[in-house]
């Protein structure tokens, strides 16, 4: 066997996924992240399968009536039922979380892939322009982009991803930098493997587990985000349901109708513990420096 297809072969310096799971499994406060974002995704993926009513449907003869046994969690100011609005709001959340954090880490981990690896002028241009989004506040970038392409989920889901994407440049620029130097990379260098075979098979491996964790983190912001982005308008559109735009709606009946703000107000904060719950353990599971 040749030195080459020694080390290609060789695994690639990681942490033991059982001892992660272990600590995994042994933090509370992640298993209740846990549970509660599968809780959401679950009643997300099966709304349109639930016995629960048309999130459309008004009724003028049901206008904002309290929580009972024909509607849970009341309705709001047309008649609609509001538990059927909540659960298909979750899927404009979660969707926008996912595929704004799949935006950014899509585009922002190539860049700070290849600056941290090159160096040089690439670096240099890469970094500079992160260093002037990051200077903008992100819900700011995230609302000035939103309206430049138009209120709709889509846009909202590209103005966050775009949005988010510096801190995933910095972050994989940072990781490449520290991972680069190691032995087994510069053994790779010297049995003449390309720069695309070391970036891709020894650099990003044992700089990713950073990345997602810091993904996990910011779906919880960019749930936030899109929350926000519909209350002003800029993300789901009426009559489609959102918890942002539930907010919006009921910020008007909030002394005749608390309930229209209560259940989407409190969606939003379950929904961001849970993921900031779940990015924390994942967070000291992955530490190569806890025991």
């Amino acid at each position: 066997m040749s030195a080459t297809e020694t080390l290609t072969q060789a695994p690639v310096p990681a942490r033991s996924g059982s001892r992660a799971w272990r600590k995994l499994r042994a933090n509370k406060g992640a298993i209740v992240g846990f549970g509660i974002v599968i809780f959401f995704a679950f009643l997300a993926v099966a709304a349109p399968i639930l016995p629960i009513a048309d999130p459309l449907q008004t009724s003028w003869t049901a206008i904002r009536q309290p929580p009972s046994a024909e509607h849970w969690f009341g309705t709001d100011d047309i008649g609609r039922d509001i538990l059927s609005r909540m659960i298909w709001g979750a899927r404009a959340s979660l969707m926008a979380g996912v595929f704004s954090v799949a935006i950014a880490v899509a585009l922002g981990v190539p860049f700070g892939l290849l600056a941290g690896y090159f160096g040089g002028w690439v670096d240099m241009i890469v970094s500079r322009v992160t260093e002037a989004f990051l200077a903008m506040p992100f819900l700011i970038t995230a609302i000035a982009l939103a309206a430049f392409l138009g209120p709709s989920l889509s846009n909202a889901m590209i103005a966050i991803g775009l949005s988010a994407m510096p801190i995933f440049i910095r972050l994989t620029r940072g990781q490449v930098l520290a991972v680069k130097q190691e032995d087994y990379v510069e053994g790779a260098r010297s049995v003449g493997l390309g720069h695309a075979q070391i970036m891709t098979r020894y650099i990003l491996p044992n700089a990713f587990q950073p990345i997602l964790v810091q993904a996990t983190l910011t779906i919880a912001t960019a749930i936030i985000a899109e929350a926000s982005l519909s209350f002003l308008g800029l993300g789901q559109q009426p009559p489609a349901p959102s918890w942002g735009s539930m907010l919006n709606t009921a910020k008007n009946f909030l002394s005749q109708a608390p309930w229209m703000a209560m259940w989407p107000g409190a969606a939003i904060f379950l929904v961001v513990i849970g993921f900031n719950l779940m990015g924390d353990g994942l967070r000291d599971a992955l530490d190569p420096r806890e025991a």
